[in-house]
């Protein structure tokens, strides 16, 4: 099973994982105010490890439009197939006006599940 280190805190988590969900359940509270559809970019991610190779279409048009493509990812775009280390950029700390960081995101990818190469 992969390892996940997010802002310092380590889980391990099942192959397939989505990361904004195994983020979350590692006990850091990342935003996903979106619902995990790639439209907010509040679960942007810098990776320091374990980046992975392959993005969605939906990521890479949001990534571009917000001129934050080279800089993050989105983790509700990825799935989590081996280990990474990570920083989490939006978070329920870094947000003291929000109640709550989002509703909790499906299981699976959405709007997109295919996982393209990345540019």
């Amino acid at each position: 099973m992969p390892t996940v280190i997010v802002n310092g805190t380590t889980c391990v988590v099942e192959t397939g994982t989505r990361l904004v969900n195994a983020i979350e359940d590692s006990g850091v509270r990342i935003g996903h105010r979106c619902g995990g559809k790639a439209r907010c970019t509040t679960c942007r991610v810098r990776f320091v490890s374990g980046e992975p190779a392959t993005m969605t279409s939906a990521e890479h048009a949001k990534l571009v439009e917000r001129e934050q493509f080279g800089t993050y990812r989105l983790a509700c775009q990825i799935l989590v197939t081996h280990d990474m280390e990570l920083n989490a950029e939006v978070t329920l700390d870094t947000m003291p006006d929000w109640s709550d960081t989002g509703q909790r995101c499906a299981d699976y990818v959405e709007p997109e599940g295919e996982f393209l190469p990345k540019p």
